[in-house]
């Protein structure tokens, strides 16, 4: 079982992100928005 906090939005996505999927998250308007997990999918490489 994958534990539900992690040190960085990094090691949330450690061994996660493959080609061709499709990734959803929300928030609530500017506050709970997923930039810094935004940021950490495009740094990832995927195309």
């Amino acid at each position: 079982m994958r534990r539900k906090i992690y040190e960085s939005p990094e090691a949330a996505l450690e061994n996660v992100l493959f080609d061709g999927m499709t990734i959803m998250s929300g928030g609530f308007g500017l506050s709970g928005n997923p930039e810094n997990l935004i940021s950490a999918i495009n740094s990832a490489g995927m195309p």
